[in-house]
């Protein structure tokens, strides 16, 4: 629900469906402000026909795709992150009428460099805003040797590991019992619905985001040849798992048994990591388990953190 006028829609088709306000409210992220969950709640509610397979408070491919794309609709309005031009163009099609007031202005990095690259005004020295940026633009671009700097230094708090750790803890436990009761770990299970089965029993829900394989430029040259879909599997906020399929549905599935495994050995530890995302590193929350080893994961698809302060207007 967007604010003003689409506040209003959203209530009245609300009074009339009260049936629906259980379901969409369970649809509502651990993180989400009210002006975020208001108006992705409305996109996720205007576009309940065009995925006519949807049955509320049924999980399934279709209700994945649509969260996936209230997602992204809401990340690039609220954090600015950008996305593959198809998929731009879709989520804004799929909002066209909602409003979002008072909406955060981002600049790209185009207008960034444009700025940096023009002489300082006041006459003072040139190379100062240059310097602090010099390391950052050189990540982006991808070239260049500083590289061990992003311009962008957004990221989760540095208590956010512990904050979380709580729930995994809870959701291990969840899933053990699962996978007792289901025989053990192995290739036949319907790992998604494990996981999310024991999420919606802890009252929160699985996010999966979908891009296709061709339009991931961080992926090894031999993968971006294939067609595809690759699915990013998020769980409050924090990273879980990275699968590739032909479809939606094979790469969320791969993408579950990737989650599913982290959780085979005694416990499970949130902790933040850096990895890639639309060419720069930045500091994501990564679920890992304990075996002793430097873990080098995929690029991430989505970026659910609100820059610092201070870089608010560095957003993508």
């Amino acid at each position: 629900m967007a604010d003003g006028e689409g506040g209003d829609v959203v209530s009245e088709y609300l009074t009339q469906n009260p049936h629906l306000v259980p379901w969409i409210e369970s649809l509502r992220g651990h993180c989400e402000t009210n002006k975020q969950w208001h108006a992705r709640r409305e996109f996720i509610l205007r576009n309940l026909d065009v995925f006519p397979n949807i049955q509320p408070g049924t999980q399934s491919p279709c209700l994945d795709r649509l969260l996936s794309l209230s997602m992204v609709w809401t990340n690039h309005v609220f954090m600015g992150c950008q996305y593959p031009q198809p998929v731009m163009e879709k989520v804004r099609e799929m909002a066209e009428g909602i409003c979002v007031h008072e909406a955060p202005v981002h600049k790209t990095r185009d207008e960034l460099m444009g700025k940096i690259k023009r002489p300082h005004p006041s006459g003072g020295d040139p190379g100062s805003l240059v310097k602090k940026n010099k390391v950052g633009l050189n990540d982006v671009d991808g070239k260049g040797e500083g590289k061990c700097v992003a311009l962008l230094k957004s990221g989760p708090p540095p208590d956010a590991p512990a904050q979380c750790q709580s729930f995994f803890n809870r959701l291990y436990k969840a899933v053990a019992w699962k996978l007792v009761s289901a025989g053990g770990f192995g290739p036949n299970l319907d790992h998604f619905e494990i996981l999310r089965s024991c999420a919606e029993s802890l009252k929160v829900s699985l996010n999966c985001v979908f891009v296709p394989l061709k339009d991931i430029p961080d992926l090894p040259a031999g993968r971006t040849q294939k067609e595809g879909q690759v699915c990013e599997l998020r769980c409050q906020t924090v990273y879980m798992g990275t699968g590739y399929g032909r479809d939606d549905g094979a790469a969320r599935a791969m993408a579950s048994k990737e989650a599913l495994k982290t959780f085979q050995g005694r416990k499970v530890t949130v902790k933040i990591a850096r990895r890639r995302f639309h060419g720069r590193d930045v500091e994501d929350l990564v679920l890992t388990d304990e075996q002793p080893k430097s873990p080098v994961f995929p690029p991430a698809l989505s970026y659910p953190f609100q820059p610092d302060s201070q870089d608010a207007n560095l957003s993508m």
